[in-house]
């Protein structure tokens, strides 16, 4: 459920240079080549004679190397007649070798849970390794058809600048507008428990929070007569966990693009703001005092989370306190802070539950009706709700959800203890798929995790977000997608470096004139004109 993968753009050509070998393991079904010309036109399902189609994908390490091991696709395979023969990677391994498949012509007849950039898509097209899709949508997909007759945005989303469709999409609602479940990545958890124990409130101003950090160092508020709590911790510069939350209490603040868009729709670049140097001094007051995990600047996401489950934070940052301390009370959502000046805001994320690349069909296949057909059967509302969450029934694994035989809808169990994400991995698909708001009550009824975070969002977060919009899914040609590509190599970097470095040598405040030089030299300007012209375009 989690939000959509932040993948910066990159060439095929760099990325086959940049990647190794892997020892990763994948499925022993052969499945690369495309299959053979089946003839067969004007096909209902399941087949009469069942037939093979090759597809690429990746998954879990938690999920089975055999993809149809997997019950959803069990079921797609009776459903339909097509017996898939999947060549799967783990997902650490799949970017590399998806790459490496494409290059050398060896393509499979699809690849599925693609993880594909608008780069990537319009460099492919143009490449001629993938066909374009919407004469296959109007003809033979009327699942996908009826989502984009119901949200006819998502039609225009998927439409690159030369009127062609590339992929099917991976959409997710749950919400919308400020109370969307992705308007705010990174929620801050703070510990109650150590609160409580030394008498103290919950902070709503970042002095506050100062002090209570203090407390949470020196006070041994977890009993151990040890001095081994973490008063603050994240990743830094890692979307979610990163500290991005914080900056609100000083500007614009921040989000994992550096992007906003303000209320008359001109486009921001958060990292230029000086709220942003104001942010950076206070997070250097706090590393001086040694408030500041040490490890926050190069630690992994394993090390976070061991640490996380340890207990040993009194504040930290993730999408979901659930996949790190726990669905328990010892954490709670800490409300947006009152910097020194009274300002409080809450910057939105530039997320949305739509995914552009998640499926393409190659050139290499001889079997187009079919494979959209099967495709097609992703986007049934009742497949959707499986495909990205799981399904039921499953007699070898704890299941995502129940049936009610009475009403057909899919009632989501609850998750006992178990984390939402490594459950879900291990039995869902990823998509392409759709899932409307319009499903819930209906087809579905939302997470239990998805409504408690709602709840929050609209409770917590929306009353003190300024933003009425977000900086949409622009679909940019692929000449500004290359400008853009180009600037970010360099910008984001810089801008990165220079985030870790102030916080840890408190010197913003002597070098931020040379710094905005930089910026403005590293295409900044340009950067923003581009970005504000596929806005302009966009709300066209």
């Amino acid at each position: 459920m989690k939000h959509v993968k932040k993948v910066m753009l990159t060439s095929l050509a760099a990325i086959l240079v940049a990647s190794g070998c892997s020892n990763s393991k994948t499925s022993n079904n052969k499945g690369e080549s495309a299959s053979k010309d089946y003839k067969l036109s004007q096909v209902s399902f399941p087949l009469k004679e069942k037939v093979s189609l090759n597809f690429m994908t990746q998954s879990s390490p938690l999920a089975p190397s055999d993809p149809n091991e997997k019950l959803i696709y069990q079921r797609l395979e009776d459903q339909t007649g097509i017996h898939v023969k999947w060549k799967n990677y783990t997902s650490d391994a799949f970017v590399e070798k998806r790459n490496l498949a494409v290059a050398s012509g060896d393509l499979p007849d699809a690849i599925i849970d693609a993880a594909y950039s608008d780069y990537d898509l319009l460099k492919l097209a143009k490449d001629g390794a993938i066909v374009p899709v919407e004469d296959l949508i109007e003809k033979y997909m009327p699942n996908l058809q009826k989502v984009l007759q119901d949200a006819p945005e998502y039609k225009a989303m998927m439409t690159a600048t030369d009127g062609h469709i590339y992929s099917f999409p991976w959409i997710e609602e749950l919400g919308s507008g400020k109370e969307s479940i992705h308007s705010v990545d990174c929620f801050p958890w703070i510990n109650v428990e150590w609160l409580n124990k030394l008498g103290l409130k919950m902070p709503t101003t970042t002095e506050e929070l100062k002090q209570v950090l203090i407390a949470f160092k020196t006070k041994d508020p977890n009993g151990n007569g040890k001095a081994d709590e973490i008063p603050m911790s994240f990743i830094i510069n890692k979307g979610g966990e990163d500290l991005a939350f914080l900056f609100g209490s000083f500007g614009l603040g921040d989000n994992w693009d550096h992007t906003v868009v303000s209320n008359d729709g001109k486009v921001m670049y958060t990292a230029a703001d000086p709220g942003y140097k104001e942010a950076m001094k206070f997070f250097n007051e706090l590393y001086k005092e040694g408030l500041i995990d040490v490890e926050a600047f190069d630690q992994d996401w394993n090390t976070y989370l061991a640490k996380g489950k340890d207990e040993r934070y009194g504040l930290y940052f993730t999408w979901d306190k659930g996949n790190i301390t726990g669905m328990n009370d010892k954490y709670d959502l800490m409300s947006p802070l009152a910097g020194p000046d009274g300002h409080i805001n809450v910057a939105r994320t530039n997320g949305m539950g739509f995914d552009r690349g998640r499926a393409v069909i190659t050139s290499a296949n001889k079997n187009l009706e079919l494979t959209a057909k099967w495709i097609d059967q992703l986007y049934e509302p009742h497949q959707s709700v499986q495909d990205n969450w799981g399904t039921y029934g499953d007699k070898k694994q704890q299941n995502i959800f129940e049936l009610d035989q009475a009403t057909g809808m899919l009632k989501h169990l609850p998750l006992n203890g178990a984390a939402p994400v490594e459950l879900r991995q291990k039995t869902s698909v990823g998509g392409p798929l759709a899932i409307l708001d319009e499903y819930y009550g209906n087809i579905t009824t939302k997470p239990d995790d998805a409504a408690w975070r709602l709840g929050l969002m609209k409770e917590v977060m929306v009353p003190h977000m300024t933003a009425d919009n977000i900086y949409p899914k622009v679909f940019f040609s692929l000449d500004e997608l290359k400008k853009l590509s180009t600037i970010e190599a360099d910008l984001t970097a810089y801008v990165n470096r220079k985030r870790a470095e102030w916080i840890t040598t408190g010197k913003v405040d002597e070098e931020w004139k040379d710094y905005l030089a930089e910026l403005d030299r590293l295409g900044l300007q340009e950067w923003l004109k581009i970005k504000q012209a596929g806005y302009d375009r966009n709300k066209k």
